[in-house]
């Protein structure tokens, strides 16, 4: 990405020349400063709080469990549950409006993995029936949070439709 010449201007020497590299630096400095809002945005959202409170809970409980358990049921479980806030970060941090909502159907699909792994390991009494249906709970929330930041990133993208290119 190029500097816009406006930002240029404010590194105009009283010859006439831009001094580039108080204006690069400068420059990186505004985008680093956007970038670190950003991330401050994404740790704001109430989905991303969830999605990574999950996680972590996931692999506090699995990684008490025998081998064997930790090996086929454990091991698919942490995986799937951390996609889920894995693929939240990684939409949030692409460009384009269509990629965003690209991951958070695959935040979704990784959620319907975890929940798979979640009956299984209840089933299958690795997990009690109050923390089952505790974590049921707020796996159950996912989906609702998933569904709504879909539908404002699309009003968001139908906005931005037809506007200029810079």
């Amino acid at each position: 990405m190029s500097i816009p010449d406006e930002f240029l201007e404010k590194f105009r020497k009283p010859d006439g020349s831009i001094d580039f590299g108080k204006a690069a630096t400068s420059w990186l400095e505004e985008e680093l400063k956007e970038e670190k809002k950003k991330k401050e945005a994404l740790e704001e959202l109430s989905l991303y709080k969830l999605a990574n409170e999950l996680s972590d809970k996931i692999w506090e409980i699995v990684s008490k469990w025998d081998y064997f358990n930790k090996k086929t049921i454990g091991e698919q479980w942490v995986r799937a549950t951390d996609s889920i806030a894995a693929n939240i970060t990684e939409g949030y941090g692409r460009y384009f409006f269509g990629e965003y909502i690209m991951f958070l159907y695959y935040a979704r699909g990784s959620l319907y993995e975890s929940m798979f792994w979640l009956e299984k390991a209840h089933k299958r009494l690795l997990i009690s029936d109050c923390l089952f249906k505790e974590l049921k709970k707020k796996f159950d929330k996912l989906p609702i949070e998933i569904n709504k930041v879909v539908k404002v990133v699309k009003t968001q993208a139908n906005k931005w439709k037809g506007r200029p290119k810079w």
